[in-house]
């Protein structure tokens, strides 16, 4: 224990005397392993970690498919929730839900707030125990009981300032009186939902049909019951459901059949994480790469420390000390570098992670998690531990051996330096490079990607001067539907009228906000055998100018017009692509009939419309149907009305303040108790949908540029110091008439070599491993020309210029002084 004390001792009085030596060396390594505990922080969260429920390994969540109508991912419908509640035999507790907004009024401004529709049995499944009051029982879910909810704590925190008086209270939900129940307690989190109520669906069994796949399944397992089991079970179940429920009219139960749904169960977890964990792992092997990068070049550090300390370890090992006991002491010295600079590589991280929770992107879930926790703090001492090692054997293997006694004999002339030492840098520096250069055709691809997103035509015009703002009118507020259209119109009327306003216009849902619904759809001109499903297609509601105001080209026929509303005309519009696929051209589309049920009115398609991109700019325009926002006979419906609009407003002063304050004041200059909520420009909600994909282009382009000075600073430093130790050589070939530019050439050409061998084994290397980024593309491939060449010209110009600062100075050396310090 002694000695090593007086090891460490001396390793610290050595850091301390080479004071430049060490912050650099623990600024190089703490970037390389800050970056990555910030990384592995984000995976632990939103990866590892189980959901914070009791025994979270026993929750699934109920999925099925149907391939044969080109389904992967079905939701469960009603008639799927009463069967496999009724007839499973692996199932603890089960329930379906959706998340869904309310108008709560008569607190303060009246507010459209998130809430979800639950079952009964969906909150005991997650096995959490409201703070306050109760669960929902199987009488509140029943159809025609009274409403009740249950708020979640922040609401609760909000709304009634914490008062536990709250449970009994009455609000105003959506037009209804509703009891509040319960409150749940502060860690209660449902998946990635953020509701402030939960509310119960309070189906009809009586009046339930087969169909309507909406609800999103969940279920915990009984135990010792494996997930096998329960997919098993439920495809068990899937066959009952036809027989137990009928269909809706104009349908049949073969119809069902012929669409061959199967189960699809599968852990809970990965509805929460979704496909995020491969985007984290991509960008965990890129903060990888650049602390190996890290490694590489403090390596080099050592490697020159190390040489310039030859004398002192040839005396130490003449006086009794042994190639172990100078080992030893290097890889402590190396050990201690890669701890300290994780312990600064933690604060770094800890910034990182606080300002990503503050940023919140949408697509990143569980972010309460993110926190330097044990798990984190292990991996960063694991790492540093790991780093420490890694760059600290280089020197200790060439020079802690049995032959530092030479330097005794060279009598501390340097009238060469040591082939072998100057390879090793070489090759660290060869390294370096090819790592570099794989990282940054990795950002190059990201941005060529990025690029070519953002000049993706979407469908509509300059998002920027496009407001929206979303309105529900709750039956209980205007139950009659043509009264409430009208209502909308004059919203759009009073809006209209704001100074700077040049168009205004509402539907169902604005492009890529994920307001969506997918039906089947006949055609008139199509034969339909008997069970055969036509294709799924995009639903749409709109009314008259829309189009117009998103700056949607008309390709052929008319718009909507307010006749076609009020008269209920049957009446629809549809994309382009959807017209071009079913009668090849948009023109040919005019004047045929379509229909959403067997048992729906045949409906004129009276326009058709530019493609739009629903789904953000990197996914295919979806073919989409265009209904008027009030219709008769549709879903089931003898008049049909979409009650929440949003309202798309064109104008220059979209997303200023006092502009927002005007549109509320229009709105509630019709109905105060209506709340206008998710104000955003186009712009904004545009951005969302690219988000993901923008995160990981910062990631990966942070990584890229570390990358790329890490490699230019090693570049720079080994022609610097192989100048450094060929003075003398220099001196005496400008005494010899040299040229200046001859020796510039030669010691940029060493450069060269070296940065043109990283260059080139990594663009083998980049071609093979950037091919993991193929999903992640958009418009171009991962073997892209344009960026392989453009980083190669690029790194080599960056290298040709560190080379050519040592390759100066070393033109410039006055020859008498280089002999006389030799």
């Amino acid at each position: 224990m002694g000695n090593f004390s007086r090891q460490l001792k001396h390793v610290l009085r050595s850091l301390m005397r080479s004071p430049m030596f060490t912050l650099v060396t623990l600024v190089t390594i703490g970037l390389g392993i800050g970056a990555n505990a910030a990384i592995f922080s984000v995976i632990n969260g939103i990866l590892l970690k189980p959901l914070p429920y009791s025994q979270p390994e026993a929750l699934v969540s109920l999925w099925q498919s149907a391939h044969a109508i080109g389904i992967d991912n079905l939701n469960l419908s009603p008639s799927d929730y009463f069967t496999f509640r009724e007839e499973n035999h692996t199932f603890q507790q089960m329930g379906i839900w959706t998340g869904n907004t309310v108008s709560v009024t008569g607190m303060a401004a009246p507010e459209q707030v998130r809430s979800l529709l639950v079952t009964d049995g969906t909150l005991p499944a997650l096995g959490v125990q409201p703070v306050l009051g109760r669960w929902f029982t199987p009488a509140d879910d029943r159809a025609g009981a009274p409403q009740t909810a249950i708020l979640t704590h922040g609401y609760w925190q909000r709304k009634f300032g914490g008062d536990p008086s709250a449970v009994g209270k009455r609000i105003m939900a959506d037009g209804h009186s509703t009891e509040i129940i319960g409150v749940m307690p502060q860690s209660f989190r449902f998946l990635d939902e953020k509701p402030d109520l939960i509310q119960p669906f309070r189906f009809d069994r009586g009046k339930t049909q087969l169909g309507n796949f909406s609800y999103q399944g969940i279920a915990r397992l009984k135990p010792g019951v494996t997930l096998a089991q329960a997919d098993a079970d439920v495809a068990r179940m899937i066959p009952i459901v036809n027989t137990k429920f009928p269909p809706p009219p104009g349908f049949s139960v073969k119809l069902f059949e012929e669409a061959h749904i199967q189960s699809s169960v599968r852990p809970l977890k990965q509805d929460v994480v979704g496909t995020l964990g491969k985007v984290l792992w991509v960008l965990m092997g890129s903060i990888g790469v650049v602390l190996l990068i890290a490694c590489a070049n403090v390596a080099n550090l050592l490697l020159v420390r190390a040489e310039s300390r030859q004398q002192e370890f040839a005396i130490r090992a003449a006086i009794g000390a042994g190639s172990a006991q100078l080992a030893a002491e290097l890889l402590m010295e190396s050990v201690l570098l890669g701890l300290l600079g994780g312990a600064a590589g933690l604060v770094l991280a800890y910034g990182c992670l606080r300002m990503l929770v503050s940023l919140a992107p949408p697509f990143l879930p569980r972010l309460e998690n993110l926190t330097i926790d044990p798990t984190v703090l292990l991996f960063t001492l694991a790492i540093s531990v790991l780093a420490g090692l890694l760059f600290g054997l280089i020197p200790v293997v060439k020079h802690a051996t049995s032959r530092i006694t030479t330097s005794l004999r060279a009598g501390g002339r340097t009238l060469s330096q040591s082939k072998e030492a100057h390879r090793a840098r070489n090759t660290l520096v060869v390294l370096q490079m090819a790592l570099a250069v794989v990282l940054l055709i990795a950002s190059g691809l990201m941005i060529r990607t990025f690029q070519a997103l953002r000049h993706v035509q979407p469908g509509f015009t300059n998002p920027a001067e496009l407001q929206t703002a979303r309105v529900f009118i709750p039956e209980a507020e205007v139950k009659d539907p043509v009264r409430a259209v009208r209502m909308m119109q004059d919203m759009q009327q009073k809006i209209s009228e704001i100074p700077g306003i040049r168009s205004v216009a509402f539907a169902n849902s604005v492009p890529t906000d994920g307001n969506n619904s997918t039906d089947l759809l006949y055609a008139e001109d199509r034969t339909y055998r008997e069970g055969q499903l036509p294709p799924l297609r995009r639903f749409k509601f709109a009314a008259p100018g829309f189009f117009q105001t998103m700056g949607t080209p008309l390709v052929a026929g008319r718009d909507f017009t307010w006749t076609d509303l009020y008269d209920q005309r049957l009446t629809a519009i549809v994309s382009e692509n959807l017209a071009r696929e079913m009668w090849h051209d948009p023109a040919s589309a005019l004047g045929k009939r379509i229909r959403e049920g067997m048992s729906d009115p045949w409906r004129e398609i009276v326009g058709v419309v530019a493609d739009v991109r629903h789904d953000g700019p990197d996914q295919k325009s979806p073919t989409t149907v265009y209904w008027p926002i009030l219709m008769k006979n549709f879903w089931d419906n003898p008049i049909f009305l979409q009650r929440g609009v949003v309202f798309a407003i064109r104008s220059e002063r979209a997303g200023s303040e006092s502009f927002l304050q005007q549109v509320r004041q229009a709105v509630w200059s019709l109905d105060s108790n209506l709340p206008v909520s998710r104000v955003r420009t186009m712009e904004q909600v545009y951005s969302e949908s690219m988000a993901r994909s923008s995160f990981t282009l910062v990631m990966i382009g942070i990584a890229g540029g570390m990358a790329f000075l890490l490699g230019i600073v090693g570049i720079y430093g080994v022609i610097s110091y192989s100048v450094s130790q060929r003075t003398r050589e220099m001196g005496i070939r400008i005494a010899l008439g040299a040229q200046q530019g001859v020796l510039r050439l030669m010691v940029v050409r060493n450069g060269m070599l070296v940065a043109s061998i990283g260059v080139a084994i990594g663009l083998a290397a980049a071609a093979g491993l950037t091919r993991v980024l193929s999903s992640f593309l958009y418009g171009i491939g991962a073997l892209d020309p344009i960026t392989y060449a453009a980083v190669a010209a690029g790194l080599l110009a960056a290298a040709a210029l560190a080379s050519y600062l040592p390759a100066h100075r070393a033109s410039t050396i006055n020859p008498v002084r280089a002999l006389r310090a030799e």
